[in-house]
């Protein structure tokens, strides 16, 4: 029977979009393709995981959900759209449109939470909640359950909606119909190769964190690397380049999410504001705020390295 016609699954389908999950894709649990296996085994081997030693630890469970959770049947995707209403302006310091609104480990949890309450109390199964917080490969699930691909740019991409999408899973005892996987791709177009600042994309969907903006400027701690300044711009926390030339997020629309959408003292950010902040301003803007990862003294770094650039360009 197929996920949609299947009553159960209707309903979770249902539950997930009044809780404002854009997409919801159902896969079985099992273990990960040897080849998804082998090729992140490579990656790691080269060293193209930089400073993000958490990407090499627990690879078991990484390659198999079902270590999760006792029994666990089903991996439930889900996606939850976070393009913003409201940009900063072009001159200000930049920021990762991802960390614009409230955190989304907060966001996107609390409703997973309510959607796996849902679940247990309908069918007395179990079920445990994923939001960047458990080595799972959401990406590699996502795809299984025939929410979107990924893309060139290792962004999953939800077939005419784009890649301003945060990921969450629900992994639950309950066997429910998987989807099927969604076999689409970016072909020829490359956009995102020529238009990443660092170079730090290959051409097959991998991404070199040495070079990646975002992971610099965020997962980083101690100094940046000598040529990072110049390559950043004024992207002083991530770095949106490789989406925002992506031809499939011409069609992105705003998020209805009120609390992925930034308040008016973010937007009002400038460069002097950031060299100016205090520890106790640094809490109070970004109290519940996916910056916060970076800590005032990762952002203050980040908006030296764009002045020191600046200032290199203006001698030149």
């Amino acid at each position: 029977m197929p996920a949609a016609a299947h009553p159960i699954a209707h309903r979770i389908k249902a539950q997930a979009a009044s809780l404002g999950f854009d997409a919801v894709g159902f896969a079985e649990a099992r273990a990960v393709e040897p080849a998804a296996r082998q090729c992140y085994e490579r990656w790691l081997a080269q060293g193209r995981h930089g400073c993000m030693a958490w990407a090499g630890r627990h690879n078991d469970v990484r390659d198999d959900p079902r270590l999760l959770l006792d029994g666990a049947q089903s991996v439930i995707m889900l996606a939850m759209n976070y393009y913003p209403a409201f940009r900063q302006p072009a001159d200000a310091p930049q920021f990762a449109t991802y960390a614009y609104g409230r955190d989304y480990h907060e966001v996107v949890r609390e409703r997973l939470h309510r959607l796996a309450a849902f679940i247990t109390e309908a069918t007395g199964c179990a079920c445990r909640c994923c939001v960047d917080t458990a080595p799972l490969r959401e990406r590699y699930w996502a795809q299984q359950a025939g929410i979107g691909f990924v893309g060139v740019n290792n962004q999953l991409i939800v077939p005419g909606r784009g890649s301003y999408f945060f990921l969450g899973a629900v992994i639950t005892t309950l066997a429910l119909p998987p989807d099927a996987p969604c076999t689409l791709s970016c072909g020829q177009c490359g956009e995102c190769l020529a238009a990443c600042p660092a170079q730090a994309l290959d051409g097959t969907g991998a991404v070199d964190a040495r070079r990646c903006l975002s992971c610099l400027t965020i997962e980083l701690r101690g100094p940046l690397p000598a040529w990072a300044g110049q390559a950043m711009g004024n992207r002083v926390y991530g770095c949106d380049a490789c989406q925002q030339c992506c031809p499939h997020n011409r069609q992105a629309t705003a998020t209805t999410i009120d609390e992925l959408q930034p308040t008016a003292e973010f937007l009002r950010l400038t460069a002097a504001d950031i060299r100016q902040m205090t520890p106790t301003e640094f809490s109070h803007l970004f109290a519940h705020s996916a910056v916060r990862r970076t800590k005032l003294t990762g952002l203050q770094r980040n908006q030296a390295a764009i002045d020191h650039a600046t200032a290199i360009g203006q001698e030149q």
